[in-house]
C-alpha cells in the first residue's frame, strides 16, 4: 500500500537578500517553477510574519510543504526537467548550504478547518538525546499529542514525523519532526499561550525532545497547488 510522502524544506534566505525580496522571488518566480513539476499533488508555501524580524533573525526563513503518492513518484519525479529546472533556481534566494529537506509523514492530530487568513505556527523539533527515534515518534502522536490537540483556541494541529529511513544514514537528520499548527488570529494564539493545556503542553515536551532544541516561526500559508 503506497503511503503519501510529505517533503519538508526548511529554507533560509541566501546572504545579504532582504526578507521583503526572498518572499516576493519565493511566491512569485520560483513557486510557479515547482507548480510545473509533475507529480505534485500539493504544493504550500508558509512565510514567516517579517514583523518577527524587529527582534533578529528567525529560526529559518520559511518552511515548503510538497505532498507527493509515494517513493516511486518522489524518484520518477527528480528525474525530470522541471525538477532540475527548480533545483538551478534556488540559489537565486535560497543558502543552499543551510537548506534542510525532509521527507516526512503527515500525522493529523486535530482534523479541523485551516482558517482563512489564519495564523499558522511551525516548530523545528529535535528529539531527545538517546531516545529512540521510534519511540519517540510514537510518544509525540500518542501521547503529547492528544494533550495539545485540548487547546481550545487551536484549530488545526498537524504533526509531520521525519521518516525511519533518515535514521540508517550515516548522519542523523538535523530535525526529527515540524509541528504545525492553525489559529483563527494572532490573539488567539496568544491566548493559547495563556492557558493551563498550553503549559501542560509545554511540561510534557521534556519527556521526548531535547531541552533547547525548539525553534518556531509564525507564518501565512500561500497555497501553490491544492
Amino acid at each position: 500500500m503506497s503511503r503519501v510522502i510529505k517533503i519538508c524544506e526548511v529554507a533560509f534566505r541566501r546572504p545579504g537578500m532582504a526578507v521583503e525580496d526572498f518572499q516576493a522571488y519565493w511566491r512569485h518566480t520560483h513557486g510557479p517553477i515547482v507548480a510545473r513539476i509533475p507529480g505534485i499533488r500539493r504544493y504550500v508555501q508558509c512565510h514567516p510574519n517579517t514583523a518577527g524580524y524587529a527582534r533578529g533573525e528567525l529560526a529559518c526563513d520559511g518552511v515548503a510543504e510538497i505532498w507527493v503518492d509515494d517513493k516511486e513518484a518522489l524518484r520518477a519525479m527528480s528525474q525530470t526537467a522541471e525538477f532540475a529546472a527548480a533545483k538551478r533556481d534556488e540559489p537565486n534566494f535560497i543558502d543552499g548550504d543551510r537548506l534542510v529537506e525532509l521527507l516526512t509523514e503527515e500525522v493529523v492530530i486535530k482534523d479541523g478547518p485551516i482558517p482563512a487568513n489564519g495564523i499558522k505556527s511551525i516548530s523545528l523539533l529535535k528529539f531527545k538525546t538517546g531516545v529512540d527515534p521510534a519511540a519517540a515518534r510514537r510518544y509525540w502522536r500518542q501521547n503529547h499529542g492528544p494533550i495539545a490537540a485540548g487547546i481550545e483556541t487551536l484549530r488545526r494541529y498537524v504533526q509531520c514525523q521525519v521518516r525511519l529511513g533518515a535514521y540508517r544514514k550515516a548522519e542523523p537528520p538535523a530535525f526529527d519532526g515540524l509541528a504545525m499548527a492553525w489559529f483563527d488570529d494572532i490573539d488567539d494564539m496568544r491566548k493559547s499561550g495563556a492557558s493551563n493545556i498550553y503549559a501542560q503542553v509545554k511540561a510534557d515536551e521534556v519527556n521526548f525532545l531535547e531541552p533547547g532544541r525548539i525553534g518556531t516561526i509564525l507564518t501565512r500559508e500561500h497555497v501553490v497547488i491544492g
